[in-house]
């Protein structure tokens, strides 16, 4: 559809919308992305399982293609375009996941895809991204507008607008993660997610539905990036400053207009944790389980941890399920911050 200003974009964001999708939405994605997307598996570990004092179940989406969760979303949202939308190409805007989840989705369906991209992501996102035939075009995450250079571009080349997070298709793509873990795990005392913008977290929301509804749902964010808790607490979509965190996939400054009611309304907590905790779970990860995890794909992890050293008897003998959201990390930097 055509917005004020031109541009193409997949659905309005209207301030109370009445799109979210559903567990049904779920389910449909997983049809739609069977045999393009990794179905990956479920890793556990006898020693994190006697840490936590539970049984730990690992959904590692690092293991997905383009390296995290986010090729879910972006595969489903860009198959359901038209031809007309085909013809002439999307955009995104991302700090580097997204990036590449879209220039693979792309590329697998034949679309010309541009990327709003950070100058200071990391190098192998940047690499990825490119590899994949994306053009991209470069912005300073501290000074400038992100959405509103993809809003422009769009407007400018009639390309679609494929949010990172906050659209029903994208959403319903990256729960199909959490749907997986729950068909192939069982159903769940309490399941960990990392919180960005929400999009994942909704999505496991979703699926814990269908397939868990007793489950605890828990979302961990960056400590220094806790616009998704301030949200919560205040009722109502809170923006704070660019956050200054190891996650970089995760240093958002605020949720989504479909992405905040699905919180509201279902999530039983958002915990925070800081950068060093994320560490010790990126090590954990590597040492445990032999995966590489980069540091906003530790944060259900170390968030789980966090809550287990606060009460050691709180998931006793429960069943709990951990998504890790990606692992595209450069190797120096891996090793930078899990050698020290």
């Amino acid at each position: 559809m055509i917005g004020r200003s031109g541009s193409r974009t997949l659905a309005p964001m209207a301030a109370d919308p009445t799109d979210l999708p559903t567990p049904d939405d779920v389910r449909a994605a997983a049809s739609r992305i069977a045999g393009t997307a990794h179905r990956t598996p479920v890793l556990t570990s006898r020693l994190t399982d006697s840490e936590i004092g539970a049984s730990v179940l690992v959904k590692p989406e690092n293991l997905q293609r383009t390296g995290s969760f986010k090729f879910r979303g972006a595969f489903h949202t860009l198959s359901r375009l038209s031809a007309e939308q085909r013809r002439a190409g999307v955009v995104a805007f991302s700090s580097g996941n997204h990036a590449q989840a879209v220039a693979l989705a792309a590329s697998v369906l034949d679309i010309p895809a541009t990327i709003v991209m950070p100058t200071d992501a990391p190098a192998g996102k940047l690499a990825a991204t490119q590899g994949y035939g994306a053009a991209v075009v470069g912005y300073d995450r501290y000074t400038e507008d992100r959405e509103q250079i993809a809003t422009t571009l769009s407007g400018e080349r009639g390309m679609t607008l494929v949010p990172p997070f906050d659209h029903p298709d994208v959403i319903a793509g990256q729960g199909t993660a959490a749907l997986e873990l729950l068909e192939d795990a069982g159903p769940l005392d309490a399941l960990f997610v990392c919180l960005g913008g929400g999009g994942l977290l909704s999505g496991s929301l979703l699926a814990a539905q269908a397939l868990s509804p007793g489950a605890a749902v828990y979302g961990v964010e960056p400590e220094a990036g806790d616009d998704a808790r301030q949200s919560l607490r205040a009722g109502r979509i809170v923006r704070i400053e660019q956050p200054r965190t190891i996650a970089d996939g995760a240093a958002t400054t605020a949720l989504g207009t479909r992405t905040f009611p699905i919180l509201r309304d279902h999530v039983t907590d958002v915990l925070t944790v800081t950068d060093d905790q994320l560490v010790d779970a990126m090590r954990t990860f590597a040492t445990r389980m032999k995966i590489l995890v980069e540091p906003t794909g530790a944060l259900a992890m170390a968030g789980l941890r966090v809550a287990v050293a606060a009460d050691p008897q709180r998931f006793a003998g429960a069943r709990v399920g951990v998504v890790v959201s990606g692992g595209n990390v450069d190797l120096d930097r891996f090793t930078a911050l899990v050698g020290g």
